[in-house]
């Protein structure tokens, strides 16, 4: 099953009480004050992990707490703190507070994490409060109280390529022919119900993840179809490959219908470097495509695409749109590259 929005209640672990006690030596009767401080609470951090594509871990769990640190014990022992609480998340899952909406952190990158609730503090045990005026004390403190919040977690997949167009175009085919996706593939409208991951390995040196977005028709974005649940996963990516059905009435129709639904979903998609693949010229006949497909592909070149006339389902002619596709990846990954050594601190100079 396929979850990409869940809202979980997250809570830190409560700090661990003081102690009260006294030597009690056999030597020494009038022994000192020796109550240990107690351990830290438990912190709730979110990871992403890499080994994840969806939420359906919290299906059924709804509140997750950390454990609560130690009580001191006597001899001055300090109680254990407790181990932080986890909440593994996909890579690409954005963290919001559920109350305020506030974003918190994207966790774009395994190995990311955001501690969402601190633990409690360890509370002091009677040691702590000896002075000159008051050498044995028989108070401690409690331990500190845990934090709650309640988080909305989205997942946006990372894939460097993204599938669009409508549906029954060949999309399915195309990743399964390119990559060791399975995706259900059959001859009837919205056969793919969730957004399938592919990872391109015809060139080994630069291997790239494809991700087939389902549910794309005209009206998408205002929820018709499947579209608006599965087109925030193309925000993630950085190029787009857009399949069309050549053997449709109106390819170009459906083309324009399809770039307007992802610019009223989001303008800077419109902005997305775009390749075109017309998919499905197999059903011409050896040598009729180039004539056949010549108008529909001149008006798409008029509006500066690159087209590759392809067959997803016998995998001929798929190497120019695949190193096409790399291309643009490696340009938009080096563009990220840059950016991100302009936002990163300068080192500070040695004193």
């Amino acid at each position: 099953m396929f979850i990409d929005e869940v809202v979980v209640a997250v809570t830190s672990g409560k700090g661990g009480a003081g102690c009260i006690s006294f030597r009690r030596e056999k030597y020494a009767p009038m022994g000192g004050p020796d109550g240990g401080h107690g351990g830290w609470g438990g912190d709730a951090i979110v990871r992403a992990i890499s080994h994840k594509n969806t939420l359906v871990d919290f299906r059924h769990v709804h509140v997750m707490k950390a454990k609560n640190g130690a009580t001191g014990g006597p001899n001055n022992r300090t109680g254990k703190s407790a181990d932080p609480l986890y909440v593994d998340v996909p890579a690409g899952t954005l963290v919001y507070d559920n109350e305020t909406g506030l974003l918190l952190a994207d966790l774009d990158q395994r190995g990311k994490e955001l501690c969402v609730a601190k633990g409690g503090q360890g509370g002091r045990g009677n040691t702590a409060f000896v002075s000159s005026t008051h050498r044995a004390p028989r108070r401690a403190d409690s331990g500190g109280p845990p934090e709650e919040i309640s988080l909305r977690l989205e997942l946006k997949m990372l894939a460097d390529v993204g599938l669009i167009g409508f549906p029954s175009v060949g999309k399915s085919t195309l990743i399964a022919r390119i990559s060791g996706a399975r995706p259900e593939i059959a001859d009837y409208p919205f056969t793919t119900l969730i957004p399938n991951l592919g990872v391109v390995e015809r060139f080994p040196r630069f291997p790239f993840v494809v991700a087939d977005v389902p549910g794309l028709i005209e009206g998408a974005h205002q929820g018709k179809g499947l579209g608006i649940q599965f087109l925030k996963h193309v925000q993630r990516t950085s190029v787009l490959v857009h399949l069309l059905d050549c053997t449709r009435e109106d390819p170009l129709g459906d083309y324009q219908a399809i770039r307007n639904e992802l610019a009223l979903f989001d303008e800077s998609l419109a902005q997305r470097a775009e390749l075109v693949a017309l998919n499905k010229v197999d059903v011409f006949e050896e040598g009729a495509n180039a004539t056949e497909l010549a108008p529909l592909r001149a008006q798409l070149e008029a509006l500066g695409l690159k087209v590759f006339p392809i067959s997803a389902v016998s995998g001929d002619s798929l190497d120019p749109l695949l190193k096409a596709a790399a291309k643009c990846v490696k340009r938009a990954r080096k563009k990220l590259e840059l950016e991100q050594e302009e936002q990163s601190p300068a080192p500070t100079p040695d004193a």
